[in-house]
């Protein structure tokens, strides 16, 4: 099963499938970042959206937001869930948006879809574009030297469905040969009800990059800041870490 035919399969399930993720920490600490950083305004565009939980917290927050996905059925999602935003179906490396904006997000290292160092670099021209004198960008992504194929990260939730009971294990993990500019996440989904057990595995296309090729990539454009990937505290990254948040002002 393709990559794209999963998320759309299972779409209803998201929200399931990120159940430990706190959205209103990430976002509030991008907020903050946002506020340190960037020019003050208030018009916000999150790439790689879904189903808009982080949107919902901007929109508390104050900010005027546009959602933009491949995945239409997410989109229908993000729709119900916040009604007074904007959302587009577009591809992350070729979008186009009709006014600039203050700050561009990239949760949940979604930047790595862009599947390919062509596809980031247009991506990134892309989020130039889009953003206003001293906007921000503001992602968090993996260095492909620091990468573990043998960790993952596991977690179960349940719901009730059609009044009968759904437990769901979610497993994902990073994997990099060691070559070029392609990785993979790989995905394990099994789905129990009624002591019938489904399963769904997957291997997403990502692309792969160390921080220093991609801080070459940001730097002609950006002044870039990489913090260590905790939102709720402002720590320069150590150099040492896999995963880090990138905070790029543009010039």
């Amino acid at each position: 099963m393709s990559f794209n035919a999963l998320y759309t399969d299972l779409s209803g399930y998201y929200d399931l499938m990120c159940a430990d993720i706190d959205y209103q920490t990430q976002s509030h600490g991008v907020i903050r970042l946002q506020q340190f950083f960037g020019n003050g305004g208030r018009q916000h565009l999150d790439l790689a959206c879904g189903t808009g939980p982080h949107i919902e917290h901007f929109l508390t927050a104050g900010f005027q937001c546009t959602g933009l996905d491949l995945n239409q059925p997410m989109l229908d999602l993000a729709r119900q869930r916040c009604p007074q935003a904007q959302f587009l179906q577009q591809n992350i490396c070729d979008f186009q948006l009709e006014q600039p904006v203050d700050l561009i997000t990239c949760f949940l290292y979604s930047l790595h879809y862009a599947a390919d160092t062509q596809g980031l670099t247009a991506c990134i021209r892309q989020v130039l574009a889009a953003l206003k004198p001293g906007g921000v960008f503001c992602f968090n992504a993996v260095d492909k030297d620091l990468i573990d194929n043998n960790t993952k990260v596991r977690h179960s939730a349940s719901q009730i469905a059609n009044n009968e009971q759904q437990d769901f294990i979610f497993e994902s993990g990073w994997f990099y040969t060691g070559l070029g500019d392609k990785q993979s996440l790989n995905l394990r989904i099994a789905k129990t009800s009624q002591g019938v057990t489904q399963q769904w595995q997957d291997q997403h296309p990502m692309v792969a990059v160390n921080f220093a090729q991609l801080r070459a990539l940001l730097e002609p454009a950006f002044e870039v800041i990489l913090l260590e990937h905790d939102y709720e505290k402002i720590v320069p990254w150590n150099q040492s870490s896999g995963n880090a948040l990138f905070i790029c002002i543009k010039k």
